[in-house]
């Protein structure tokens, strides 16, 4: 595959970055495979492929088994969720060294209490203030490349107010992170505000059916936000589309057909690639047969 540009580059030039979500690999594959120059890994979605509500119930290595599978399967960065940190200072310096070890580009923190929910649910609490910042400043410091960029999420509109969330994004910039994060805006009006308020680059988490109204990229993009993440977009669409194909085939008793052949969807996965490996060293010195010496 061919090398893609990295995240610092891809923030540093003009326009909004579109990261779509996904789950595992497959849809890591498919989002580079569909031209998008970053992809997104989806906690809610990594949580649910394990049977799972995204409440918190997975650990950091589940998590960043995931991230690693799925970096290893495209060239384009991969920007991850990260949950709280998964404790304290402590545990977000091992989480931050763990992400970035298996080819991650970048995580996002956040300040809910542990264990966190959903940002688009109701039920939320955030930690203090100096908690939040003291994670934020152990993940800048932790990390071994300034190339690994440290999102700062707040969880803070639906618990303290907006006011409280632009306080703690501006705060958590000042204390080294790269991007602002405030989750949950409730009214386009807050989602413009945001980075006209927020005095560095800022992240919009566009979830269907969630608490921001905003779905177009172009509006995000006027808005002055820098990076746009669809968490739930494949994972969405593929329980839509699982569900009609399991209801066509309970109905007709017929196999749906799939689009193109086995193969072809392996060559999408780099099997030729893989085939051409198994048989490069056969005979290749020209010896060959059974025995050789």
């Amino acid at each position: 595959m061919i090398e893609s540009p990295g995240l610092g580059a891809l923030l540093a030039a003009p326009g909004m970055l579109t990261a779509p979500g996904a789950y595992d690999a497959i849809g890591a594959r498919l989002i580079q495979q569909a031209g998008f120059s970053a992809a997104y890994m989806t906690g809610a979605g990594t949580a649910l492929a394990r049977g799972y509500p995204d409440l918190g119930l997975l650990t950091m290595t589940e998590m960043v088994e995931n991230a690693a599978a799925m970096a290893r399967s495209m060239t384009i960065p991969l920007i991850a969720d990260a949950d709280t940190g998964f404790g304290n200072e402590l545990n977000v310096t091992r989480c931050v060294q763990a992400y970035e070890a298996c080819g991650v580009a970048a995580i996002h923190l956040e300040d809910q209490v542990s264990p966190k929910r959903c940002g688009h649910l109701e039920g939320k609490e955030v930690v203090s203030r100096m908690e939040f910042l003291a994670k934020i400043r152990a993940a800048v410091a932790a990390r071994s490349r300034p190339e690994f960029k440290i999102i700062a999420r707040t969880d803070a509109r639906a618990v303290l107010g907006f006011d409280e969330a632009v306080w703690r994004a501006n705060a958590a910039l000042e204390a080294g992170a790269d991007i602002a994060f405030v989750e949950a805006t409730q009214s386009v009006a807050e989602a413009a505000a945001v980075p006209r308020l927020v005095a560095g680059p800022c992240l919009l988490n566009i979830v269907q059916g969630g608490r921001t109204p905003v779905s177009n990229l172009a509006d995000a993009e006027a808005m002055g936000y820098k990076i746009a993440i669809l968490p739930a977009l494949l994972f969405l669409a593929g329980v839509d589309a699982m569900d009609g194909v399991l209801e066509t085939l309970k109905s007709t008793r017929v196999a749906p057909p799939g689009r193109g052949s086995i193969a072809q969807l392996f060559q999408r996965f780099d099997a030729d690639r893989w085939e051409a490996l198994r048989t490069r060293f056969l005979d290749a010195d020209g010896a060959g047969g059974e025995g050789a010496a």
